[in-house]
């Protein structure tokens, strides 16, 4: 019988992505990608909100942060970044908190 195996974050990790989601605009980056429902199975960074009031280098940073957090897969195609939620380093995020 096989078991499932939950993935463990270390304690940097977890403090990694905490910090990355202590920022609003970061949140609401990661909502929107969690939210995906399109066939591909990935979210155009083109069609994020935060077009609407960041600056792309802006969007960019917070891209980054999300994605050496580890919640994030960035899948960059010519000038096209196709972003994908680590449901695995989510779960394990939560896993821990429910913890506390």
């Amino acid at each position: 019988m096989a078991t499932a195996r939950k993935n463990r974050l270390s304690q940097e990790q977890f403090e990694q992505i905490a910090r990355a989601l202590a920022d609003p605009k970061r949140f609401s980056i990661l909502q929107q990608v969690a939210q995906c429902k399109c066939e591909t199975g990935y979210t155009p960074c083109s069609a994020l909100k935060a077009h609407e009031c960041l600056s792309p280098a802006t969007i960019s940073h917070h891209l980054k942060e999300l994605q050496e957090s580890g919640l994030i897969d960035v899948a960059r195609e010519g000038r096209t970044a196709k972003l994908t939620l680590r449901r695995e380093v989510w779960d394990a995020y939560v896993s821990e908190l429910q913890t506390l």
